[in-house]
């Protein structure tokens, strides 16, 4: 691992800019004086989160090569935000998910290749799958356990090899449950805490898939633009993976205890655990603060509760988006 200090990058890409951590890292380059070209084909992102951003935006799919080239041909920077999530939803729909996942990195690399852009990429922790040990390094073996898990690893796949084979400059990230303002909270496959929090705000129960000790290690949407700017300003090029956490792991039911500070009526309903959910998940942060020493996570319950804050008062405006066709 490596930072090369650099200047000058001005025209950056953000595929899936108009979700919920992409439009949140939009808004942040912006205000640093960044030009912004967004990717979103609207699939689960909103217009709306970026309607209000001075940016470019192309509704196009990165499946849709030759269109996703015509748009980053020019970016100096590219992040590569843009996923079909959900481990259940891969389950439903697996070569859906490859084809946006594997395939559509593969794009965004091909891009890359020819132009020289950085290539900051998002995979996921759930790589991890069946190896139980805790806590996760990025040195441990992998053990995808869904089809969404399997598209991250061979998304993670590509961008090493061609960082190795075409010297395309790469970062690879694998977030932890990233979670906060903007995030879609009424959809069949929405996360877990903008999920529970919309319930409460509209006095319906929750469900718990297992008896409430599943924990994660959860991310506020902050640190993860605290890094990803970092990486693109700082050029920190990764040879391999840097897992995007801070070994902050909570239990559901500490989840739970801390919404009904807010919501003392809430309602919980347990159900069986779901196929292909991770027992429990938690980082070793030692390569993360090596190389992002100036990140600093903010505590759990301050993050949350600006999280219920924001939903409360904005909500509205990330409901009752486009359903999600399988």
């Amino acid at each position: 691992m490596k930072k090369v200090y650099i200047t000058g990058v001005k025209r950056v890409g953000v595929t899936g800019g108009a979700g919920f951590i992409g439009s949140n890292l939009t808004s942040r380059l912006i205000s640093e004086g960044y030009e912004v070209v967004v990717v979103d084909d609207l699939s689960t992102g909103l217009k709306s989160n970026i309607q209000n951003l001075d940016c470019e935006f192309h509704e196009v799919s990165i499946t849709n090569a030759k269109a996703l080239r015509s748009t980053l041909k020019d970016c100096e920077a590219i992040f590569h935000f843009a996923a079909r999530g959900s481990v259940p939803r891969s389950i439903k729909n697996p070569v859906a998910t490859h084809e946006v996942n594997a395939t559509g990195t593969l794009n965004v690399l091909e891009i890359a290749r020819d132009s020289g852009a950085h290539v900051i990429f998002s995979s996921s922790s759930s790589v991890y799958g069946r190896n139980l040990e805790l806590p996760k390094n990025e040195f441990m073996w992998l053990g995808p356990l869904t089809p969404y898990a399997a598209s991250k690893l061979a998304g993670e796949a590509y961008v090493q090899a061609y960082g190795a084979a075409y010297n395309v400059p790469t970062t690879l990230f694998r977030f932890f449950n990233v979670f906060g303002p903007r995030q879609r909270p009424d959809h069949e496959y929405a996360a877990v805490l903008p999920k529970w929090i919309w319930l409460a705000m509209h006095n319906e129960p929750i469900e718990v898939y297992g008896d409430g000790t599943v924990s994660r290690d959860f991310t506020y949407i902050d640190t993860v633009l605290d890094a990803s700017v970092d990486a693109l300003r700082d050029k920190v090029i990764t040879n391999g993976p840097v897992n995007l956490a801070f070994g902050n792991r909570i239990q559901l039911i500490e989840v739970i205890n801390i919404l009904k500070q807010y919501f003392p009526e809430l309602e919980v309903k347990f159900r069986e655990a779901r196929p292909g959910d991770v027992k429990d998940s938690q980082n070793s942060p030692e390569l993360m603060r090596s190389l992002f020493s100036a990140v600093t996570p903010k505590a759990f319950d301050l993050a949350i509760g600006e999280t219920i804050n924001w939903l409360m008062e904005f909500g509205h405006k990330v409901a009752n988006g486009p359903k999600t066709l399988d």
